[in-house]
């Protein structure tokens, strides 16, 4: 069920604020190991405008950000092929929580601890509104998907497979 209550402030909601960004706020019941897909069905969304905030690495073992729609698995072939690296992998979760400063399940893109590059599916920008992870577990944020590019640079990327 989707809890009403407002949540208290993430580094990332710090973020959205300080660049004057109309932002909606959608807590839910947080379940483990639930996804992008728990939290499209408990908010009544379509997990597709859900956007999932994933930690990977290249062969280097350096971080990047890619963001891919929730009912979307993430092509590393393709990804690595567009973005000009041998390979990529998604990075375990300690080394996620550890680059981001967010738990693995609260991952947000925005005011991430360390400066990464970020890659987005580029269907996800001719969304309206997208829901994206505000900084907790079980906290998404609604906002214009635009946003992503602007405030963190985000580079559009064609590397969606079916989930």
């Amino acid at each position: 069920m989707a809890r009403k209550e407002r949540v208290s402030e993430t580094p990332a909601t710090q973020l959205l604020k300080s660049a004057k960004v109309d932002f909606s706020e959608h807590p839910y019941d947080y379940l483990e190991h639930g996804g992008a897909l728990h939290s499209a069905m408990v908010l009544g969304w379509d997990p597709f405008h859900v956007v999932k905030t994933l930690i990977m690495q290249d062969q280097d073992a350096k971080p990047l950000v890619v963001l891919m729609h929730g009912n979307r698995k993430v092509s590393t072939k393709s990804l690595a092929r567009q973005i000009g690296v041998k390979s990529v992998e998604p990075c375990t979760p300690e080394t996620a929580n550890r680059h981001s400063g967010y738990l693995v399940g609260g991952t947000s893109p925005f005011a991430t601890r360390k400066a990464m590059p970020v890659y987005m599916e580029e269907s996800i920008l001719g969304l309206a509104k997208i829901l994206i992870n505000g900084g907790r577990r079980g906290y998404l944020v609604g906002l214009d998907p635009q946003l992503c590019v602007r405030l963190l640079g985000a580079k559009a990327v064609q590397c969606a497979m079916q989930e």
